[in-house]
């Protein structure tokens, strides 16, 4: 019973890091990066779609992104998708490809995506809070229907904090890590 609800809270803890993760990797940094605009939407044939799904995305230089769609006819639309997205980025389309030029970021903006960062890392610590909140009450309402032993209740509850501060040490580092990468010049 014990091991199943550790083994849960290592799952959906993780579950949250690896949100995060995906998170810090859609914040722009000094350099270009594919997952800066793979999940952009674009509307295609009336239906949303992710520019990844649409278009191969690579780095040719350290500051610009180059999108080629497999489809040329698209080329309007993925420039739309970005010009709507919260980037700030104008699209170069040479009639085959786009490209994206990252303008250098400057102390006002750099500032701002710490704040960005420090907010959803926040929010991971609260979504690891939560699942720990779930699960001490499932430890609770064991308890109360003797299917664990007030000992078992208590070993539980401590296993389950470790793994909260574990998860919640995780956070922090990978917090600190893009700060620095953002505040990089």
């Amino acid at each position: 019973m014990l091991n199943d609800i550790n083994t849960d809270a290592k799952n959906r803890m993780q579950g949250a890091i690896q949100a995060l993760e995906g998170d810090f990797s859609r914040i722009r940094t000094g350099r270009a990066a594919p997952a800066l605009v793979e999940n952009i939407q674009v509307i295609y044939y009336d239906v949303s779609t992710p520019l990844q799904q649409l278009a191969s995305i690579s780095v040719p230089e350290p500051r610009s992104l180059l999108i080629k769609p497999f489809d040329p006819s698209t080329l309007k639309e993925i420039e739309r998708g970005i010009l709507a997205s919260d980037l700030g980025l104008t699209p170069n389309n040479d009639g085959r490809v786009v490209r994206l030029n990252l303008p250098p970021l400057t102390e006002d903006r750099r500032k701002d995506l710490v704040k960005v960062v420090k907010n959803r890392a926040e929010e991971a610590r609260v979504a690891v809070r939560n699942i720990r909140r779930d699960l001490m009450r499932d430890l609770r309402d064991y308890e109360n229907e003797k299917m664990i032993s007030e000992d078992d209740k208590e070993r539980g509850e401590k296993d389950l904090q470790k793994e909260t501060d574990s998860f919640t040490e995780k956070i922090d580092a990978l917090c600190e890590s893009k700060e620095a990468e953002i505040l990089e010049v």
